[in-house]
């Protein structure tokens, strides 16, 4: 059986980020599992701009943010397999792989780190009426046709979801030379990035209706049109709203799910507001010495926040290869933060000042569109953050900045909260 230090599942941004993390804390042996053929992961068919302003102060495109790191883990030299996918991951940290090459193995861990990514939520979970013709495709399959394999998927398309992959395609689409009728989005507000909803579909004439859906696929051998009706509060049709866009492609752009099965069978707890798992401040889950990081853990809106946050994990993970498990403080001791009025969720979940470093970062998403609020965090029951924020919407990701001094001020500390306070949704 194969040993490492660490095993990392996924060679995108977040594996790789935290790879090159891990191996500069001291962590002696590292091997990263790649499915695809290559490294670099999602980033491979974002041919657009827009990465790594944050992490390298310049913009990139995808392949050029990706090849930055996959440089770097080629320098250092750590070890990583491709076309080798990751089948079961036991409590034990045995990784059980297979590829061509060398069949079904496994490899013994020290620690394992999650950086598996997410996969877009599929027709079936949208329960659209209709037939099954060609012509739809999830916004990620048809950007990968595009921008990797040189296949336009349509001459005219509607797209459901207003995601920022939706939003991304809208574009990419129109560029190409294909009619894009309209993007229909479920909620009253959008998904996507203020930044994309602007460069994607209002510099391009492409109309964007919120309180909208799909409701059938026409079409028996190809799509052949779409209906678009008006939802109401409960996210029902509204009778006589319907209309019908003649189209021979319906982009999805619904949601995006953290790959977590191995997560799940090995026993880690999951978030049912993430879907990814819980973790506290050194990003480790519920199974010691399993650490998660990247879209794995939490959709981000940018590349830049995931390398951070694998940055951290690596780190750790290092760190408790290093130091064993022995050297962290008893779980006891451990805070949880509580998500209050307007937040859907925090990451972390729980918080331990006496593990922390000097700060650390919560990140978070609201449950709605909010002006004119204020980010408040309570410690127990004394405020101690109350920040004006003009515009909050569920789409684009909120962080707050926790100081160790300032938990470590409360000896009683049972509960850190972060709520909205100010003004209730728009």
């Amino acid at each position: 059986m194969l040993s490492y230090d660490i095993v990392i599942i996924g060679g995108g941004p977040a594996g790789l980020a935290a790879a090159l993390s891990a191996q500069k804390r001291g962590a002696g042996s590292i091997l990263v599992l790649e499915r695809d053929k290559e490294l670099g992961g999602i980033l491979n068919q974002c041919i657009h701009n827009g990465f790594g302003l944050h992490t390298f102060q310049e913009e990139l495109t995808g392949p050029e943010y990706a090849w930055r790191f996959i440089l770097q883990v080629q320098e250092a030299g750590i070890a990583y397999k491709l076309n080798t996918m990751a089948v079961d991951i036991r409590r034990n940290k045995v990784v059980v792989a297979m590829n061509r090459e060398d069949g079904i193995f496994e490899i013994q861990a020290k620690a394992v780190i999650l950086a598996m990514g997410c996969r877009e939520r599929p027709r079936g979970a949208l329960n659209i009426p209709g037939y099954r013709p060609a012509g739809i495709y999830s916004a990620g399959t048809a950007q990968r046709l595009v921008n990797m394999d040189g296949l336009l998927p349509g001459r005219e398309a509607v797209i459901l979801g207003s995601g920022d992959i939706g939003l991304i395609m809208a574009r990419r689409l129109a560029l190409e030379g294909a009619k894009v009728k309209l993007v229909a989005e479920l909620l009253p507000y959008s998904g996507g990035l203020k930044r994309n909803i602007v460069q994607c579909l209002d510099d391009f004439g492409i109309p964007l209706k919120l309180s909208h859906t799909v409701v059938e696929i026409r079409g028996k051998e190809r799509v052949e049109g779409v209906v678009v009706a008006q939802v109401d509060a409960n996210h029902r049709p509204i009778p006589g709203t319907e209309e019908y866009y003649t189209c021979d492609t319906l982009l999805l752009s619904c949601g995006l799910i953290p790959e977590n099965e191995l997560s799940r069978r090995m026993g880690v707890e999951i978030s049912p507001a993430t879907a990814g798992p819980w973790v506290n401040e050194c990003l480790e889950t519920s199974v010691a010495g399993v650490f998660a990081c990247g879209n794995v853990l939490h959709v981000h809106d940018l590349v830049d926040f995931v390398s951070e946050e694998a940055a951290a994990a690596g780190r750790h993970a290092a760190e408790y290869v290093l130091g064993g498990a022995g050297a962290l403080p008893p779980a006891h001791a451990d805070v949880p933060i509580q998500p209050g009025q307007g937040v859907r969720y925090t990451v972390p979940r729980v918080m331990n000042p006496a593990r922390m470093d000097g700060e650390h970062k919560v990140r978070f998403r609201v449950g709605g569109v909010y002006k004119g609020c204020y980010i408040s965090v309570y410690l127990n029951h004394d405020r101690i953050i109350h920040r004006k924020r003009p515009v909050m919407a569920p789409g684009e990701m909120e962080e707050v900045l926790l100081k160790k001094e300032q938990l470590l001020a409360f000896p009683d500390l049972s509960q850190i909260t972060v709520k909205i306070e100010g003004q209730e949704p728009a």
